[in-house]
């Protein structure tokens, strides 16, 4: 797990294409074992950046919004990738349902979407990256911690 410093870098992208692009970048930074916290409100880019993330590790597959399975998981260059969206999920227990360390493993990445639900339950070092709407519609500010 890397480790976490308290500065934020913050960026703002200006179309799908550029958030992308950001994950790609944020993702030479995170290995397997790593937990990354996705939070913002719908329509951030939150998937966006994951499908950047994805497309680093080398993942073939086409990235969706694990929004109605609860998560997706695909296969990159030696890492399993998996992307919960935990935004129709209740409570905690469902999290617990699912069952979250069967996925956390020590050759894979987790990306949580909306993980506010499931931070009560991780008792691990979570990146967290924040997403929010910009001045337009099409600019989004990413805020992500420094390592």
């Amino acid at each position: 797990m890397n480790s976490i410093s308290g500065k934020l870098s913050e960026i703002v992208t200006h179309s799908p294409e550029e958030t992308a692009l950001l994950g790609f970048e944020f993702a030479r930074k995170i290995s397997t074992g790593d937990i990354v916290g996705l939070a913002g409100e719908l329509g951030t880019g939150k998937t966006q950046f994951v499908k950047g993330i994805c497309e680093f590790f080398g993942v073939d597959d086409k990235v969706t919004s694990p929004t109605f399975n609860l998560v997706n998981q695909y296969r990159g260059r030696d890492v399993k990738i998996n992307h919960f969206d935990l935004y129709r999920m209740k409570n905690i227990s469902e999290f617990k349902e699912i069952g979250f360390d069967h996925y956390n493993t020590d050759d894979s990445i987790c990306l949580i979407e909306w993980p506010e639900t499931a931070e009560r339950y991780l008792n691990y070092d979570i990146l967290k990256v924040t997403f929010d709407h910009g001045k337009n519609n099409s600019e989004r500010i990413i805020s992500y911690p420094d390592f």
